[in-house]
């Protein structure tokens, strides 16, 4: 009887830990948290994105998460929830988060900033800077700047491009039809990246991505 009991309390408690994502997510709306659950989240962001949330260069290259535009981020983690923009991984991450827990984690990597990851072709910048000034007008591709600022900072949901991993936006620019504006009911402001991004060519793309790469 012994054992009985405590194979229902075992089962009961993976039960209770399997199940609970999908509660809170029926009523994230009206979620709260305490600074404890905040900095969880914050580490387990940590855990792929660098300590200072400065990228990786694991098995697959992690973004920048340092100093990118609060609603950027929020936008996107939505865009991963209603599966604007494909990434499994990133689903099971976000589809969890309270739209306050959300705001939370994007204000907390807006204050970041350290020293770009490096490691692009050096080789690239000057033709990258080049594009990202002046665009491709014969390839109809428009001044990089124009949008996202001579710095790359960004403005609003406007991503920062500022010290992004060099792999990681070589990979984004280079699938961007594949993974971005998927569809669902809300109108993605990432679709006024597909014609540019069509109309990069790989050179193209790696030297854009080491010139921003390089940016502080």
């Amino acid at each position: 009887m012994k054992i009985l009991s405590l194979q229902s309390v075992l089962l009961a408690a993976i039960f209770a830990f399997v199940y609970a994502p999908a509660g809170r997510a029926q009523d994230k709306s009206t979620a709260k948290f305490s600074q404890r659950e905040l900095q969880a989240k914050i580490v387990y962001c940590k855990t792929c994105h660098g300590l200072s949330g400065q990228g990786y260069r694991g098995y697959l290259p992690m973004p920048r998460l340092a100093g990118q535009r609060p609603e950027y981020l929020e936008n996107q983690l939505r865009a991963f929830i209603e599966r604007r923009r494909t990434n499994p991984v990133m689903f099971n991450v976000a589809h969890v988060l309270s739209p306050s827990m959300l705001t939370a984690l994007a204000a907390h990597f807006k204050d970041l900033n350290p020293e770009p990851l490096g490691g692009a072709p050096k080789e690239l910048i000057a033709k990258g800077k080049a594009i990202y000034e002046d665009g491709l007008p014969e390839a109809n591709v428009p001044a990089c700047s124009a949008c996202h600022g001579m710095e790359g900072k960004g403005e609003g949901e406007i991503p920062r491009l500022a010290g992004q991993f060099y792999p990681y936006t070589v990979k984004a620019l280079t699938n961007w039809t594949k993974e971005r504006g998927q569809g669902g009911t809300k109108v993605d402001t990432s679709a006024i990246m597909t014609p540019t991004a069509h109309n990069l060519t790989q050179t193209q793309i790696a030297a854009i991505a080491a010139y921003v790469s390089d940016l502080k």
